[in-house]
């Protein structure tokens, strides 16, 4: 049962610590909640008609509750229903590059992390669409699911397609793309495994390149677009805007 709002996920009675609390569930000594810096911020949760009906024919199926992850037994392949390789996408937006891409991979299951509901709706609608049944939404924290719940060597493919640039100076220390999450992401890579960026902000790629790059477990740089990956909404806004886009590409190395 999930801990009451008295009490952090991950407290005994006895105050020791057998689990991290997720992040919104930390609390103070005291019992106040917890500020933390975080790579998103919460936004408006209201549905339009299209999402409202994506959400009710398929939430059951494809999202996976935020309490489930509380569970330390938890496991990714009890929600996919199968044991198949795992690609993570930090970022799914409103599902235009995650239904395509997952569509063309049905022997691979495709996490998609995605804290905005409404765009969860969307992806929701458009994996229906495309006949992606092999993906599954989750709308906890990505870094903290990174860390305590997805096993070291576990991703066959990681993508991170225009995460929020938080471009005012005084943001950029929420930005997902830090050698400390390098290093998280890159353990949690298999041996060969890829992670794939992109992002429509020049001095974001820069400091992904510079994280990336020191991570010693990784190999790789910038790269062509990569063909299969779908302008999405974000793109296009980049390049309205007058800004280039650069894709990235790390594998791990063994």
């Amino acid at each position: 049962m999930p801990p009451g709002p008295a009490q952090a996920p991950g407290r005994g009675d006895n105050g020791g610590v057998s689990e991290p609390a997720r992040p919104h569930h930390k609390l103070t000594d005291d019992g106040r909640r917890l500020r933390e810096v975080l790579t998103y911020s919460r936004r408006s949760t209201r549905f339009t008609p299209r999402q409202a009906a994506a959400w009710a024919a398929h939430h059951e199926a494809w999202v996976i509750p935020d309490e489930a992850l509380d569970d330390p037994g938890f496991a990714w392949s009890s929600w996919f229903g199968r044991e198949a390789p795992l690609i993570g996408e930090i970022g799914s937006g409103v599902g235009e590059a995650t239904a395509t891409l997952a569509a063309a991979r049905p022997d691979h299951d495709v996490l998609a992390f995605e804290v905005w509901r409404p765009g969860a709706a969307d992806t929701l609608a458009r994996c229906a669409e495309a006949g992606a049944d092999n993906v599954r939404i989750c709308g906890v924290d990505a870094v903290w699911s990174m860390e305590h719940r997805i096993a070291p060597g576990a991703l066959h493919e990681l993508w991170t397609f225009f995460p929020d640039p938080w471009h005012k100076k005084k943001h950029h220390k929420r930005r997902l793309v830090t050698p400390r999450f390098a290093a998280i992401a890159a353990s949690r890579l298999r041996p060969g495994g890829v992670w794939r960026l992109a992002t429509d902000w020049s001095d974001y790629a820069e400091q992904m390149v510079e994280a990336l790059d020191a991570e010693t477990a990784l190999t790789g740089g910038i790269v062509d677009r990569w063909e299969e990956r779908p302008v999405t909404k974000f793109e296009r806004k980049g390049v309205a805007a007058g800004r280039s886009i650069t894709d990235l590409c790390y594998r791990r190395l063994v």
